[in-house]
Parts: C-alpha cells; sequence; structure tokens
C-alpha cells in the first residue's frame, strides 16, 4: 500500500518546475556558458573564472580584497583561494594594505600579458553568444543585471 503523495511533490510539479524554474534554466545557462568560455580559454592555459579573475584585477591601482570579491560576487574565502593558482604561476601578486589585515592584488606583468591575450579570445566567443541571444529576442544582460540588483552593470 502506497503514501498519497503531497500535491506538491507531484510528478506534474517536477515537469512545471523543469519547464518554468528561473533559477534552474539560469543555472543550466550558467554551466553551458562557462564550458564554452573554459574551451576557448584552454589553449591560453585558463579557466572562464580565471579570466575574470584578472579582469577583476586589472585597475590603475591594486584594489583591497573585498573589493575585488564584490566584484566577482564571492566571499573573501574564495577569493583567496581562487588566486592561489594565480599566485603560483605568477600572474598576480598580494600586497599589504593598509593595516596588517588588509590585502591589495596587483596583476604582475606575466598576469597583464596573459590577460592581452585572453581578450580577443573572450570578445570572439562573447559576439558569438551575444548574436545567438539577440537571435532569440532578448534582451539577457539587462534581464540579469535587474536581477541581480545591477551588480556589474556599471563601469
Amino acid at each position: 500500500m502506497s503514501k498519497a503523495v503531497p500535491e506538491a511533490a507531484t510528478h506534474e510539479a517536477t515537469l512545471a518546475i523543469r519547464d518554468h524554474c528561473l533559477c534552474l534554466h539560469a543555472q543550466r545557462a550558467a554551466r553551458t556558458l562557462v564550458r564554452r568560455f573554459d574551451a576557448a580559454f584552454r589553449r591560453l592555459g585558463l579557466t572562464s573564472g580565471q579570466f575574470s579573475l584578472l579582469n577583476a584585477l586589472n585597475r590603475p591601482e591594486p584594489p583591497m580584497m573585498g573589493a575585488v570579491a564584490a566584484v566577482l560576487a564571492m566571499d573573501r574565502t574564495t577569493l583567496t583561494a581562487a588566486l592561489k593558482p594565480l599566485e603560483r604561476r605568477g600572474l598576480v601578486r598580494a600586497e599589504a594594505g593598509e593595516d596588517r589585515r588588509s590585502r591589495r592584488v596587483a596583476l604582475s606583468d606575466a598576469g597583464r600579458a596573459l590577460l592581452a591575450a585572453a581578450v580577443p579570445v573572450w570578445r570572439e566567443v562573447h559576439a558569438e553568444i551575444d548574436a545567438e541571444v539577440e537571435a532569440a529576442g532578448g534582451d539577457l544582460r539587462r534581464a540579469l543585471g535587474a536581477l541581480s540588483g545591477g551588480q556589474g552593470t556599471s563601469r
């Protein structure tokens, strides 16, 4: 004898969620985008996340860790872990901040050179994706910016 399934846990509810859940569709799209950019950056020995991190560090003055974490929407612990492989490769360097607890992170010359080589790759893949989004009739960037509270849409 089987127990009655709660109305919210029916297979029909599962199918409706699969077909309409914005979170699920955003996660799937994000994974697809990451795979595309990872494949493009592979020849440079970079991942899409590392490219984003190098780009976030590309400033006239070395930024504080907290500022970089905010741009990338990650916590400082995750940022510290993400920086370690780039530091080992000599692409970034950490510097003391105003006090002992704060740190600034800077691109090295090698990091700037790698970022310079990666930007044309990013532009090429990004143009392909923009064309696909435009063909689908949506303004994905504006919608995502609205959902994230405008994060990352300003200079």
